[in-house]
């Protein structure tokens, strides 16, 4: 498995297969795409996971972390979310944050990631606030 900077544009057909296949293509193209950070795990040169990373001040939201389905359970998430944990602390950030699917909190909570216990919706699926302190 190799771990690459990718553009925003190619994350964008995992994010939908993956995540919102029931969606609109554009629903999973963000506005604020062109100023984040995306990273790729590529399989034998397929991408096969994605996530998109967006600093602000000492913070840094990763969002789409998603795997195609029959990579899945492989650990090649895990290795991209040790890879922009890393990120984040080079870079000096204090704190990492998701909107994790409620029923994925466990997935983050064995990186050390807190549930803040903030909740909300959005497009029929319920998320939890996950947030991880460096420093």
């Amino acid at each position: 498995m190799e771990i690459k900077t990718i553009n925003a544009s190619d994350t964008w057909q995992i994010r939908h297969e993956v995540m919102w296949p029931d969606q609109p293509f554009e629903f999973v193209q963000l506005k604020e795409d062109d100023l984040g950070f995306h990273f790729g795990a590529f399989e034998e040169n397929k991408l096969v996971s994605i996530v998109s990373c967006f600093i602000e001040g000492e913070e840094m939201q990763f969002r789409k972390l998603a795997t195609l389905e029959e990579y899945q359970g492989k650990g090649i998430a895990s290795v991209l979310l040790i890879q922009i944990l890393k990120f984040a602390k080079e870079k000096g950030l204090k704190k990492v944050w998701c909107n994790a699917r409620t029923n994925k909190k466990a997935f983050y909570e064995k990186f050390g990631m807190k549930n803040t216990f903030k909740t909300f919706e959005k497009a029929g699926q319920e998320f939890t606030i996950m947030e991880i302190i460096l420093f």
